[in-house]
């Protein structure tokens, strides 16, 4: 997913590279900043207030500069317990949003109404039936997820690190590390590694590497080999 850009990054051949070259972005601020002109890139983990939602450092939601707070205006029905768990360094297109179990109906019987929230006589005579019906867990994004713009992912879904939601897709089912879906319901499409690769990457956790050794390596994290990051994670 790539996001406005407002002037280049640094070039690393400028002979005065030396000096302007900044460390790794802060994740504690609210946007990146070595870029400060990319003020649609939001850095959720320090602008989330409720308890309910839970997010890793560096990852990032892109609101394109104009769309309202993502704990309100992206996450949809988070009246808990249930929580949003989402991992480190996850890229988050603009309008995605998640459906929280608060939102579900019941299908337990012929009837979908939700005779409980409306209090008085109805939630009376419903309250102990609704607090017996099954509910959806947590929903969880893996760390280094690429969430395509207007994607929806539905209540208690899980998705594997690595993985990639296609645009407008609606993510009914959890879905494997590295996968690669899209569509309404999203469908795999492919796995961008094999087993073997897999596993060596979930193993590696390149995500929880310290910060230096994530900068130093960057390169070959974005576009090495599963082999290349696993024989980096051993010297580490």
């Amino acid at each position: 997913m790539r996001t406005p850009h407002s002037g280049a990054p640094t070039d690393p051949t400028d002979p005065t590279t030396k000096e302007k070259r900044m460390p790794a972005p802060d994740p504690a601020q609210p946007h990146p900043s070595t870029r400060p002109e990319l003020t649609n890139v939001v850095f959720l983990r320090n602008q989330i207030g409720s308890e309910l939602i839970e997010v890793g450092e560096y990852t990032y939601y892109d609101d394109e500069g104009r769309r309202g707070p993502f704990e309100t205006a992206n996450v949809l029905y988070n009246y808990g317990p249930q929580r949003l768990r989402i991992g480190r360094f996850c890229a988050i297109g603009p309008g995605a949003r998640f459906l929280m179990p608060g939102g579900s109906h019941p299908m337990a019987g012929p009837s979908t109404y939700p005779f409980t929230m409306f209090g008085g006589d109805w939630t009376d005579a419903t309250l102990e039936t609704f607090m017996s019906l099954p509910t959806k867990g947590d929903t969880v994004i893996g760390n280094d997820v690429w969430i395509g713009r207007e994607s929806v992912v539905m209540p208690g879904v899980t998705v594997g690190d690595g993985a990639v939601i296609g645009a407008h897709s609606v993510v009914t089912k959890d879905v494997p590390p590295y996968a690669v879906v899209g569509g309404n319901p999203a469908r795999l499409v492919r796995s961008r590694f094999t087993e073997e690769e897999v596993a060596l990457l979930l193993e590696s956790q390149w995500w929880n590497w310290p910060v230096e050794a994530v900068t130093k390596h960057a390169a070959t994290i974005m576009a090495g080999t599963p082999q290349q990051i696993a024989a980096l994670s051993r010297d580490l």
